[in-house]
């Protein structure tokens, strides 16, 4: 099959032909049908920590199951399925407690050191980081997997994966944005956009989109954003003291970057909350733990995947999608081939655009 494989650090996705596995136990074989370009698989791409190479990335897909392993229960072949980063084991106290997010045990969704691997090139193992969603086809644990409805489209599909899961699961479900209350939201990517129809579905009073691109300042309107700033513009924490007055309840930070993660604890009032979602890449944030948190009384929390447990909240956001109350449409910017993925990911980063989405 192909697939996108990182060979060399910082050095782009190589399309080339590698081997699949049949899936064993509990595993399941998914036809990749789409693989959104999400910023994390990019960080992972172009950052050296230490993981094997060769890799397949890409952990926001939705495809066909078209194998089962023989251990395999919670799937039929012909099910449209979407993947997710959060692997669980299912029987720990955390999952049991419905916090599968939390799991003690996530490894057991893995292959083991002396196990055949899942992926292979003329005899080497490939190493699968995520779902391995840049490639025709993937073996993944069921546990790994959710059942979507087959009227959504596909693309639509593997959006819910991360940017929706992580956006309106972290509003809804770490936050517990109350009706009435006031967020803002630094980067207005995927996730940012998630995270603003997340607080619209909460009810909040006052959603504020922070960005420097033009572009997605408007289109954060269309999701719901009642105030944007551009910051390339504005003194962005002076802006929303002027909306809010006292601040915001809750800030939202979505890129990962110490400066936006300054700006995201600045904006956040007296006794507020201030959640931290991107992926961190660059400096590290300096902390004035007395000045940002004691005498502010503020929170800072640190989200994993919107704290969702995926097979509950995806099939209901899968609802609000087909019931037209949630937006997943003008979140894919275009849909490309597998061999314009280099040239995607890079309009990608410049902020020009929210997502691209192979399709297979």
């Amino acid at each position: 099959m192909r697939a996108a494989v990182v060979n060399t650090i910082g050095a782009g996705f190589d399309i080339q032909e590698i081997e699949v596995d049949q899936p064993r136990g509990k595993e399941v074989l998914v036809k990749v049908e789409a693989a959104g370009l999400c910023h994390s698989d990019h960080i992972v791409a172009n950052v050296d920590r230490g993981r094997p190479l060769p890799m397949v990335v890409g952990h926001e897909m939705a495809g066909i199951v078209v194998g089962l392993g023989p251990d395999a229960t919670d799937f039929q072949i012909g099910d449209h399925v979407i993947a997710t980063e959060i692997s669980f084991c299912g029987t720990c106290a955390e999952c049991v407690n419905g916090a599968s997010y939390r799991c003690i045990s996530p490894q057991t969704a893995l292959r083991g050191a002396e196990d055949p691997a899942r992926l292979s090139r003329e005899g080497q193992r490939v190493e699968g980081f995520g779902v391995a969603g840049f490639a025709e086809y993937t073996v993944l644990h069921q546990n790994k997997l959710v059942e979507v409805p087959k009227e959504i489209p596909f693309a639509q599909a593997a959006v819910l994966g991360c940017a929706t899961t992580t956006g309106v699961g972290t509003v809804l479900n770490a936050a517990k944005v109350a009706p009435g209350e006031t967020i803002a939201v630094v980067g207005l990517g995927g996730i940012g956009l998630n995270v603003i129809q997340g607080a619209r579905l909460a009810g909040a009073k006052t959603i504020i989109g922070i960005d420097l691109q033009p572009d997605k300042l408007e289109l954060a309107k269309k999701f719901g954003a009642t105030h944007v700033i551009n910051g390339a513009e504005q003194d962005v924490v002076a802006a929303v003291k002027e909306i809010t007055s006292a601040g915001v309840h809750h800030s939202f930070e979505a890129i990962g970057l110490g400066a936006t993660q300054r700006q995201a604890i600045e904006v956040t009032r007296t006794g507020g909350h201030v959640h931290f979602i991107g992926l961190p890449q660059g400096k590290p944030l300096e902390l004035n733990v007395m000045l940002d948190l004691l005498v502010h009384q503020r929170s800072l929390h640190g989200i994993y995947m919107g704290s969702s447990n995926v097979r509950k909240d995806i099939p209901y956001y899968a609802d609000l999608y087909l019931q037209g109350r949630l937006n997943l449409d003008d979140l894919i910017a275009q849909e490309i081939p597998l061999e314009q993925i280099n040239e995607a990911y890079e309009k990608q980063e410049t902020g020009a655009i929210a997502r691209s989405v192979i399709r297979f």
